[in-house]
């Protein structure tokens, strides 16, 4: 369960990337077959059509998946508590600080900290009776390494609050 823990705080932090990273892998695939007409010898084994169509076939892979686990991750707040799935939308999806939605929402820090982790583990249950198990996230992320670096932090217990990704991080994890 530890690990379903890790995955459900790496999945609610990643979700608010999901959508810019499609995008520049759309942007990747356009301008990899628009550039595929420009074909010399320097560049054919590049830019033959069985390279250019296999890249773009693995970038449309890599687009499939994402969108997967978006929905995934949309799937599962909307079976939750609406006020544990709004607990987790402010945590990690907006960003907001835990003594932020304490004042939010007039309570303690502990309180808050207790119905973070009842959310999280909330949704680790719906990742579950969806068939997300550990290994099988394991397997359907394997080419995301952006996706696994933040898993190995959260399950090593290195977060801090939840996970910010910065610009240069994201356009790194685009080309990977």
């Amino acid at each position: 369960m530890e690990n379903n823990l890790a995955w459900t705080k790496t999945i609610l932090s990643v979700y608010r990337y999901l959508e810019r990273i499609c995008g520049a892998i759309d942007k990747i695939i356009l301008n990899t077959g628009l550039s595929s007409r420009n074909v010399s010898l320097t560049n054919y084994f590049r830019n033959d059509a069985l390279s250019v169509s296999q890249k773009i076939i693995d970038l449309s892979q890599r687009k499939v998946s994402l969108i997967n686990l978006k929905l995934l991750t949309e799937q599962c707040l909307k079976k939750m508590k609406t006020d544990d799935a709004r607990l987790l939308i402010l945590c990690y999806i907006d960003g907001m600080k835990r003594r932020e939605l304490a004042d939010k929402f007039g309570i303690s820090m502990r309180t808050i900290f207790r119905r973070i982790d009842a959310a999280e583990s909330s949704f680790a249950k719906m990742l579950h009776l969806k068939g997300y198990t550990d290994s099988k996230l394991a397997d359907v992320l394997k080419n995301e390494n952006w996706i696994k670096s933040v898993f190995s932090k959260y399950s090593k217990g290195e977060e801090n609050e939840s996970i910010e990704l910065s610009s240069s991080y994201i356009n790194r994890a685009v080309a990977m």
